[in-house]
């Protein structure tokens, strides 16, 4: 289980960090500026779930298979952009991988530290959410999660079919796959049609208040 955790956990750093670079590279930032797009989408969210559960240092500054990922793979969107926007809305479909990856091994990586059941959804939602909110923050926009279809709850909804079946003893590969897969199409599902939560009421004209 371990390994797999492992393994969840560089394969969601990965397309995390290609989510982020090809942004950057959207926004015509100069190399630097798509690498540090990649390591804080890859990255921020792992690093304040593994501080908060005392895992320090963070596996994202002292395993060498991090930066290693993340560096690759924002120099591959660097390079090879154009061939990478071919495929249909790429960073949202790897946004959406790297959502639903981050969600259940974080989630796994909580109860691993005992965490209990309630709360590791929520790191492990954390960890899915964290860096897509940093990406946004560093490109001055409104992070994704505050606004746009059914982000956080699919990461929710992952992470807690990981944590249900943690309390009723199933067999822990199938069931972190079923939650991976439960938030990857809810997702997908909700930016095909339009799902999301409801939204506040728009201030009336004129309204200045805070």
């Amino acid at each position: 289980m371990q390994s797999l955790i492992l393994h969840l956990d560089l394969i969601g750093t990965f397309v995390f960090a290609l989510s982020g670079a090809m942004l950057g590279v959207r926004h015509r930032l100069d190399l630097f500026g798509v690498l540090v797009l990649a390591f804080a989408t890859a990255s921020a969210g792992g690093i304040l779930r593994d501080l908060l559960i005392g895992a320090t240092p963070p596996a994202a500054l002292h395993d060498w298979r991090y930066p290693a990922i993340w560096i690759s793979a924002g120099l591959i969107a660097f390079a090879w952009s154009p061939w990478i926007e071919r495929l249909h809305q790429p960073v949202r479909i790897f946004d959406a991988l790297g959502l639903a990856v981050f969600a259940v091994a974080g989630t796994d990586k909580a109860l691993g530290a005992g965490i209990g059941p309630l709360m590791a959804p929520c790191l492990g939602m954390l960890s899915g959410i964290g860096g897509g909110m940093l990406r946004d923050v560093l490109l001055a926009r409104v992070p994704l999660v505050l606004h746009a279809e059914l982000y956080a709850i699919a990461a929710l909804a992952g992470a807690s079919v990981v944590a249900i079946g943690s309390v009723l003893q199933l067999p822990p590969v199938p069931v972190t796959v079923a939650g991976a897969a439960l938030c990857f199409c809810l997702r997908l599902a909700a930016l095909r049609y339009g799902w999301h939560l409801p939204k506040a009421l728009q201030a009336p004209p004129g309204d200045d208040a805070a």
